[in-house]
């Protein structure tokens, strides 16, 4: 079966995760992507460890992550030749992505008006921290400090303590999917118009963006949530418990559920208990409800308590190291996990009736297809 992106070329002038992982799905999917870089590399390559030795590169597990199946040439974007070099890529593609600062590509006279003169067709799509206009546009943009401004930082931690960021760059990444979708979308329009377009991607307005329902809560209100640790912001019981020998999580998300989740830890006045009775008098009363199930929960082992759950049609799931992910038998039966040429890889997770991924191939090394892109050799 043909990948969903066959025959689209994309040229990505990203570095970092961001755009990178932009650049990785659209090379799934089947688009042939062609990674430009320095000399030195992307910065990713030297952020370890861990690192990857193979056919003697050296780049860091980081880099591994987000470059899957794309080619990779030097370039040197301050010289006329190295301009030259990617004006010929552009004219015959179909997508480029880039996250140089604002305005830090119209120097070279790679900004997306001068190389939309060259491809009308061309779908331009910018990365950056805060956007190509507003008053932090200037400003250099990383995804720990748009954690800390979009506000993701203030519903993460316990209630009380410091704030927390995620454990992964969760605005890159979802900027980054973000801007797949955007352009993705542009490339459809093209069929009508013609014409490509530029895309403005924000990380800010990305993480903005993925306030979801906690953002409506403060819209709504007018009052902003603050960190409440492991518990849900709208529904109870729906957290981690702590057992005999470890932490599961239970999330029930209706009131049959917690009359369920009652019956098997025996407590069956609880399920009718006024202050129970009901969602919005759970989250009420949430602490000390927590103090009730907790108690009960202590007395169970995981295992026996999420099966009790499983078979009562409580949601209800386990707390897995990354050990633990990698050897579940159904993360194996779904081919998450990939070994790419000897190097390790974790599958984007889209699967077709019709068509499929393509993921053959693991991150190049370092200018791998400059004599394949540029025979002659100019950079």
């Amino acid at each position: 079966m043909a990948a969903p992106l066959e025959g689209i070329k994309v040229v990505e002038l990203a570095r970092i995760l961001a755009g990178p992982w932009a650049g990785q799905l659209l090379a799934d999917l089947g688009a042939d992507v062609i990674k430009v870089e320095s000399e030195k590399g992307d910065d990713t390559r030297a952020w370890g460890p861990p690192f990857i030795e193979r056919e003697n590169d050296i780049s860091a597990s980081y880099f591994h992550g987000c470059n899957r199946g794309k080619k990779s040439v030097t370039v040197d974007l301050s010289t006329s030749k190295g301009q030259d070099r990617i004006k010929e890529l552009v004219k015959n593609s179909d997508i480029l992505i880039e996250n140089f600062k604002v305005g830090g590509l119209k120097k070279y006279g790679l900004d997306y008006e001068n190389l939309n003169a060259i491809n009308r067709g061309l779908i331009y799509c910018s990365i950056t921290g805060f956007g190509q206009d507003g008053p932090y546009a200037t400003r250099a943009g990383y995804d720990y400090i748009i954690q800390g401004m979009s506000g993701l930082m203030s519903i993460t931690g316990e209630p009380g303590g410091r704030p927390l960021k995620t454990g992964v760059a969760v605005t890159d990444i979802f900027t980054g999917i973000y801007a797949s979708t955007a352009i993705l979308a542009a490339l459809h329009q093209r069929k009508e118009t013609g014409r490509g377009q530029h895309i403005d991607m924000s990380l800010l307005d990305s993480a903005v963006a993925i306030l979801a329902n906690q953002g409506m809560n403060s819209l709504s209100t007018g009052s902003p949530p603050g960190r409440i640790g492991n518990f849900h912001p709208n529904l109870s019981p729906y957290q981690v418990f702590e057992c005999s020998n470890g932490h599961i999580i239970i999330a029930t998300g209706n009131d049959q559920q917690y009359q369920k989740l009652c019956s098997i830890l025996q407590c069956p006045e609880h399920a009718t208990d006024p202050k129970y009775e009901t969602n919005a008098k759970r989250v009420e009363n949430r602490y000390e409800l927590d103090d009730i199930i907790s108690q009960k929960t202590r007395n169970w082992e995981k295992l026996h308590l999420l099966k009790q759950c499983e078979e009562n049609g409580i949601p209800a799931g386990p707390i897995n190291s990354l050990d633990e992910v990698f050897a579940d038998e159904h993360i194996i039966h779904r081919g998450m996990k990939l070994s790419l040429e000897g190097i390790p890889s974790i599958r984007s997770p889209i699967k077709f009736s019709e068509s499929e991924l393509v993921l053959d191939k693991p991150s190049p090394n370092l200018g791998e297809h400059n004599s394949v892109i540029f025979p002659d050799n100019i950079k």
